[in-house]
């Protein structure tokens, strides 16, 4: 019996020619594993006698060297596609179909969102959609002194009629089953309907565009923006900013290019035909108890690969022109928020053999799930290698490893400096990239091992929750756990190999500087 109850496929559009998609996902199948068996090459030929370990590690090191390869080869699509024409509303286009613009919010500061939204209506009041556009503001918030500062900040937007506010009293389903409530009574008015989070930031002119494509599209049920970062209030934050115009634009062109028809959802900053989302609307709780039971956390894969099985496409407009969201501006709050994530990701375990399923919407599920595996997979490989329980001649296989790990990097700097029309914006863009490497690279071990530590709590049964009101009682020194782990390596590679110990310095030196790292990247920018 299948673990998640199917909806009716009796709804869909005409699919778009597959010529131009065929050949991007032949030429990312085919690269991605002509990267893949030469890395494995490499590590076959640099192991100096083949016990069982080398061969337990094997199927560990394929899947690693597909994960990377897979990356660096859809950034590699992305320059190739870089000259595709940005899609352009047409200018006499008015909108034959009613939106809703829906905005979720459950605990989260009220007062930044409220600023948009004013600013957001005064746009949309003298826009083409002022008579085709309704913003609809879904709370799920739960505590008595949000509650109040959430309806002090909206109330000039209630009163005046630019938004309609709506809190439930009880958050059954969370973030889905609020919309899918939404749904239940509203959703013969609306022919569309727009997901934002509280920490959106969608431009009035974006909004009106992916309403304009899913009018001239009829085969479209969801629409993904590609997704910005707005200007961090840390320097962490800012780092994510940097990262993100660096590397997503390019990234994003080369995902959209091989995915095609099957793209995914990232929860927000997207638009969907809500006759297609009615496939979706409603997600069963999966059996038994949390962390691998209980709601799906990262509902979104799930709903998009619903759609996408019902008929409809699931498509994404890279292009992150007017759309935006904030990032987490401490470690504390990334670090959470990626745990969520974590356990979320690893749920889609129980329904990747849903049948019905497009392939390319179980690869989403597959790659979600192996974006936390392949942190615990790097550090067992490096534990093995370090004891010399795994036995490597020579640096081909982590000049390869790296190598493929830049490409993406290297492909966003050439993709930017084409795009550059002055020195002096070539010089910024130089900065930048170099200031991102950097610091990406100190990060990595650090991100590595948290991930780590994130799967193997699932592993353990430990639910991470939705949202919680709950206040830890002890706060940790941050970094502590990073700089405990890094004094541990350094300690074993030395009894093991002084040369070991000069091979590792990079990830030893990243974890003993955590807390020194981590504490200066949250300051003020």
């Amino acid at each position: 019996m299948s673990v998640l109850d199917h909806p009716n496929r009796n709804v869909a559009g005409p699919l778009r020619p597959l010529s131009r998609i065929s050949l991007h996902r032949t030429f990312f199948l085919a690269t991605t594993i002509a990267v893949t068996a030469l890395i494995l090459a490499a590590f076959a030929d640099a192991v100096q006698y083949w016990s069982w370990v080398p061969w337990v590690v094997l199927p560990f090191a394929c899947a690693n060297a597909l994960w990377i390869a897979g990356g660096a080869t859809t950034a590699i699509l992305g320059l190739i596609e870089r000259n595709t024409p940005r899609v352009e509303i047409e200018p006499d286009w008015r909108p034959d179909n009613q939106t809703a613009i829906l905005i979720t919010l459950c605990g989260e500061d009220p007062k930044p969102l409220a600023r948009y939204l004013t600013q957001f209506s005064n746009g949309m009041a003298t826009s083409i959609l002022h008579s085709a556009a309704r913003v609809f503001v879904l709370s799920d918030t739960f505590q008595a002194d949000s509650i109040a500062a959430e309806e002090a900040a909206l109330a000039p937007l209630i009163e005046s009629g630019r938004i309609t506010y709506r809190r439930r009293p009880e958050n059954t389903g969370k973030k889905p089953g609020n919309i899918a409530e939404w749904l239940e009574t509203h959703e013969a008015a609306f022919d569309f309907m727009m997901v934002l989070d509280a920490d959106s930031r969608m431009t009035v002119a974006r909004v009106a565009k992916m309403i304009w494509q899913l009018e001239t599209k009829p085969h479209i049920g969801l629409l993904q923006a590609g997704i910005g970062l707005v200007p961090g209030q840390s320097r962490f934050g800012c780092h994510q900013r940097n990262a993100s115009r660096l590397l997503s634009r390019n990234f994003g062109r080369g995902f959209a290019a091989w995915t095609g028809e099957s793209g995914n959802y990232w929860g927000h900053n997207a638009i969907m035909r809500i006759a297609a989302f009615r496939v979706a609307a409603t997600l069963p709780t999966l059996s038994g108890p949390a962390p691998f039971g209980g709601p799906m956390l990262s509902h979104d894969f799930i709903e998009a690969a619903w759609i996408r099985r019902a008929g409809w496409n699931v498509e994404l407009d890279p292009d992150v022109m007017g759309s935006a969201e904030d990032a987490p501006q401490t470690f504390q709050d990334f670090f959470k928020r990626d745990r969520r994530w974590c356990q979320g990701n690893l749920q889609h375990l129980r329904v990747l053999g849903e049948p019905g399923l497009h392939p390319i919407s179980r690869l989403h599920l597959i790659l979600g799930i192996f974006s936390y595996l392949a942190a615990p997979i790097w550090l067992f490989f490096l534990a093995l290698v370090s004891v010399k329980a795994l036995a490597i001649a020579g640096l081909l296989p982590f000049v390869l490893v790296g190598i493929t790990l830049l490409v993406p990097k290297f492909c966003a700097l050439a993709d930017a400096m084409l795009r550059a029309l002055t020195p002096w914006r070539r010089r910024v863009i130089l900065r930048a990239w170099f200031s991102e490497l950097g610091l990406s690279t100190l990060l990595a071990p650090v991100i590595m091992m948290r991930q780590t530590a994130s799967v193997g709590s699932v592993l353990m049964g430990r639910d991470s929750g939705w949202k919680s009101s709950r206040k830890a009682r002890t706060k940790p020194v941050l970094g502590l756990f990073e700089a405990l782990i890094g004094l541990s390596i350094l300690a074993l590679s030395l009894m093991v190999s002084s040369i070991d110990t000069l091979w590792l310095s990079p990830i030893i030196i990243s974890l003993i500087s955590a807390p020194f790292v981590m504490r200066i990247l949250e300051a003020p920018k």
